[in-house]
């Protein structure tokens, strides 16, 4: 039976691509750099604002001063129009409902930094009583690195890992549900393609959210 299910952000939970982009393209133009397309976002999310920036940055262009000086514009930036076109994925809201009502405990697990993290989820799932809400945080590593996972389990307590499942979409995430021996599901409505989630051979994937939630609350 699951009893706890962890959600990555990006691309999971919100569509938040086009304020991603917005800030980072201002950070790059700021620079003296061309911007990147809409859809070059999809890969280059997923590992944290720093490698999103340092990615960003042509080739020839990435020593540490110049990925630092991007990502300071970037956050400063983005900090001001973090929900400017944000918004839940269709049937997000019922999902959680239905969790909720059914006694599951609900988390995050993000690479974006802590403060946007809890930002998003404050403004947009305020109602939620999640267990934890975990982004990037000085000193702790980056999924795929399972610590992320870990740390929510220890929050709840007793708990094992066949009682939780891991939800996200793309590659890291599905490496970190492996990582840390929970089952994984993941999501084609976010910023990869579902060869690149079958790839990992993930306990499902899914194309909506009831989907998702049926899973969970049937197993």
């Amino acid at each position: 039976m699951i009893k706890l299910a962890i959600f990555d952000l990006d691309g999971t939970l919100i569509d938040t691509l086009e304020d991603i982009a917005g800030a980072c393209n201002h950070a790059l133009e700021a620079g003296g750099f061309p911007s990147r397309r809409l859809d070059e976002y999809n890969m280059l999310v997923g590992r944290g604002v720093f490698n999103l920036c340092r990615n960003a940055l042509p080739e020839g262009c990435r020593d540490e001063k110049t990925v630092k000086a991007t990502y300071e514009r970037f956050r400063a930036y983005y900090d001001e129009h973090i929900c400017d076109r944000s918004r839940p994925y269709p049937g997000i809201y019922d999902m959680l409902d239905r969790l909720t009502e059914k006694g599951i405990s609900l988390a995050v697990a993000s690479n974006k930094y802590q403060a946007g993290t809890e930002f998003l989820i404050g403004r947009l799932f305020g109602k939620y009583s999640f267990v934890n809400v975990l982004g990037q945080r000085e000193g702790k590593p980056i999924k795929p690195d399972p610590e992320i996972v870990n740390e929510v389990m220890a929050a709840i307590g007793d708990i094992t890992a066949d009682e939780v499942v891991y939800c996200g979409d793309s590659d890291v995430d599905m490496q970190t549900g492996i990582n840390a021996g929970v089952r994984t599901i993941g999501v084609t409505w976010g910023f990869r393609t579902r060869e690149e989630l079958a790839a990992y051979e993930p306990w499902l994937i899914a194309d909506t959210a009831d989907e998702v939630c049926n899973a969970i609350m049937n197993n």
